[in-house]
């Protein structure tokens, strides 16, 4: 369906138009992806941070790494830290060297949650681009990072 259906909206400049619609897809799978992770009591920016700390493979991250690499900088890494922990899905370490540097690590229960929500959010993912050829897709990907600089 086009956007301008959707929003009922007509002659829209390319700028507004382009950007309405890459929101609206956006906040589609977000939602596609918010209801997955719901009956694992966990919220996207929270699953966001276990990928993240699953993507160190065991090696401790600093709330500022983590908030680098969140998809949504707007997140509150120390509320969503803090949250997880006392969901036992990470745990916090003081440095022993220097007890100013706080170390994040996944714990077990957190990478087994994770191993159960990888299949369903891996096939929603697939689901997303299914009508798309390989060839679109990798055009896509190009464009959106085009579009970021």
């Amino acid at each position: 369906m086009k956007i301008e259906e959707i929003i009922q909206s007509q002659n829209m400049p390319d700028g507004r138009k382009t950007s309405i619609n890459l929101m609206y897809t956006a906040n589609l799978i977000h939602d596609r992806g918010a209801e997955i992770l719901k009956p694992f009591g966990l919220t996207t920016q929270q699953f966001n941070v276990l990928r993240i700390l699953r993507g160190r493979k065991g090696e401790p991250a600093n709330l500022s790494t983590i908030q680098e690499r969140m998809i949504s900088k707007m997140s509150n890494t120390t509320r969503l830290v803090d949250k997880l922990i006392t969901k036992g899905l990470v745990r916090r370490m003081i440095c022993a060297e220097n007890r100013r540097k706080v170390e994040i690590f996944i714990t077990d229960k957190g990478l087994e949650l994770l191993k159960q929500i990888d299949e369903p959010m891996d096939r929603i993912n697939e689901e997303t681009i299914a009508r798309l050829s390989r060839e679109e897709v990798d055009l896509f990907n190009e464009l959106l990072e085009k579009i970021r600089g």
